[in-house]
Order: structure tokens, then C-alpha cells, then sequence
């Protein structure tokens, strides 16, 4: 008895989100030292009547809490590639929620690489008749040339259709 492959199962469905060297409770950790260094370092200008610089070393707390703040919520967008033998699926979601979605065909579409000698791997496109699409900006050049080998094979297997057992 032979089994029949689904066209629709997904060859490759991969989430791609950017990556943040901090999580958020070591950004909070990392924000507390920062406040309370800070409260140590105005102290002493306190004491001496330099009030003002309270002030500003709060500022530049209240920076840092800020710009943690739009990290975290840019952290938030996601890109997903989904490859069947019937079509290619990409969806972009950007840090408030907003979806764009594009829908290609495998035998239809290639795959265009941007590489400089001393970087490697700078752009990644998916490339058909009627749409360009960049996708892995998140990635480092390295992860985003492993992550084109793994695309080109599955568009490859695609290409080749369902498989039969």
C-alpha cells in the first residue's frame, strides 16, 4: 500500500524574529545598576549644593529606560517563510502588529543572494514575476547564509513536487 504525500505540508516553516542580547529582566537588572550608580554619583553633588546634576543624571536614566523601551517593542516584528510544494508564503509583521503577506509559486520564484567580499552575505531576496521580496534582514551574514542553503533546498524540493512513498 503506498502512502501519498500532502502538497500542502509545509517543506520548511521557519519564524524569524530579531535577536537581543538582553532579556528583558536583565535589561531591568542592567537599568536598576544604572539608577542606582547614578543616585550614588549625584549624591555627593547633592551635599555640595550642585542640586541641578540630580537632574541630569536622572535624564540620562530615564534615556536608557527609553531607548530599552523602543528595543524591546522593535524585538516585537517577526517574518515567517513557509515553503510547500504548492507555494511559498511569506509573512512580515512589523513591532505593532501590521501583516503583509505575499503568496508565490516555487517553480516561479528564485532566490537572489547580495554578498561583498568582506562581509558575506548582505541581502537576501525571493524574486518572482511580479514580486521582490527581502527576507532574513534580522540575521548576521552567517545566519543568513545558512538560512538561504536551507531555503534553496526546500524550494529545490518543492520544485521536484510531492513525494511519493
Amino acid at each position: 500500500m503506498s502512502s501519498i504525500a500532502d502538497p500542502a505540508q509545509p517543506l520548511l516553516d521557519v519564524r524569524l524574529s530579531p535577536h537581543r542580547s538582553l532579556s528583558r529582566r536583565q535589561a531591568r537588572l542592567l537599568l536598576c545598576g544604572v539608577a542606582v550608580l547614578s543616585a550614588g554619583v549625584s549624591l555627593p553633588f547633592v551635599l555640595l549644593g550642585a542640586w541641578p546634576v540630580v537632574g541630569f543624571m536622572g535624564l540620562d536614566v530615564l534615556l536608557l529606560y527609553w531607548a530599552f523601551a523602543a528595543n524591546f517593542r522593535a524585538a516585537r516584528a517577526y517574518e515567517i517563510v513557509c515553503v510547500s510544494t504548492l507555494e511559498l508564503f511569506v509573512a512580515k509583521v512589523d513591532q505593532s502588529g501590521r501583516q503583509r503577506e505575499w503568496r508565490l509559486h516555487p517553480w516561479w520564484t528564485r532566490l537572489a543572494q547580495e554578498e561583498d567580499e568582506e562581509f558575506g552575505l548582505r541581502k537576501l531576496e525571493l524574486v518572482s514575476r511580479d514580486a521582490t521580496v527581502e527576507v532574513a534582514a534580522y540575521l548576521g551574514p552567517d545566519e543568513k547564509q545558512a538560512f538561504a542553503r536551507l531555503l534553496a533546498q526546500a524550494m529545490a524540493q518543492a520544485r521536484r513536487g510531492p513525494q511519493y512513498s
